[in-house]
């Protein structure tokens, strides 16, 4: 799968472009499109507003990491992987046996969404699996993506040429289109544009970009952690959509 969101709206950690070498092979997001299309030709592509688009394709899936999307009321969701207490998370939800993870995990964003009294960290906490997903909401234009505790799932995010958000389950096309641009999605995080990156198992720490460099004082790479010797002061959690919008953006990673 794919996902690119352009530089506004996808509002990407700066840290994803400190890496200075091989910065320079970094392509625009039409070329990596390209790129993604050429290699998967059963791709279904979604375009979406303002040039943002995701893609999905079955071809070199995991079997046990399937890939599925979900559409409903301009949502848009991309899930890798599967959920261990799917029934439990249905009847929570109040949704059908044929409800996929994809449908549960939009329901569980449409909940904090709309009239949720707990925060997003809470929500995706209670996903017991081995999964990534992508979540956009054309409505609000939120972007919110996960990644399970573990890291059993590939997802990886990167900086296109001109600064668009790319996310994918294949570290090749994240390699070939954003080349040293890019990091592993952290384990056991959410990212959401407006409040940046946040631990769902720690979410009152930061999560910190930790920078390598080369021999020659260059910055070649970047991962994200969790600081634990850090605390981000909380306030009441009171209900209501606000508190959606509020409370994560207290959450929010750095």
């Amino acid at each position: 799968m794919l996902a690119v969101f352009e530089k506004a709206t996808g509002k990407p950690p700066v840290e994803l472009g400190l890496p200075s070498t091989g910065s320079e092979n970094s392509k625009s997001p039409r070329e990596i499109l390209e790129i993604f299309l050429s290699m998967r030709s059963d791709s279904a592509l979604y375009n979406l507003p303002h040039g943002n688009f995701m893609v999905l394709s079955h071809q070199e899936e995991n079997p046990m990491h399937p890939r599925s999307i979900f559409v409903m009321d301009d949502i848009f969701c991309i899930f890798v992987g599967t959920l261990a207490n799917v029934a439990d998370l249905r009847h929570y939800y109040g949704l059908p046996r044929q409800a996929t993870e994809a449908m549960i995990v939009v329901e569980a964003y449409k909940v904090l969404r709309d009239r949720a009294p707990y925060p997003p960290d809470q929500v995706v906490k209670d996903l017991d699996g081995k999964f990534a997903f992508i979540i956009f909401d054309n409505r609000t234009n939120t972007l919110f993506a996960a990644r399970d505790r573990e890291g059993n799932v590939e997802f990886e995010w990167g900086m296109a040429k001109d600064g668009s958000l790319v996310c994918s389950d294949d570290p090749n096309i994240i390699r070939h289109g954003c080349g040293k641009s890019s990091s592993p999605f952290p384990p056991g995080c959410m990212f959401m544009n407006g409040s940046g990156l946040t631990s769902f198992d720690h979410p009152l720490h930061k999560v910190r970009a930790m920078a390598h460099e080369d021999d020659k004082g260059n910055i070649s790479s970047v991962y994200f952690q969790v600081d634990l010797f850090s605390r981000i002061p909380s306030i009441p959690r009171t209900g209501s959509a606000s508190n959606w919008a509020d409370t994560a953006t207290v959450n929010g990673g750095q």
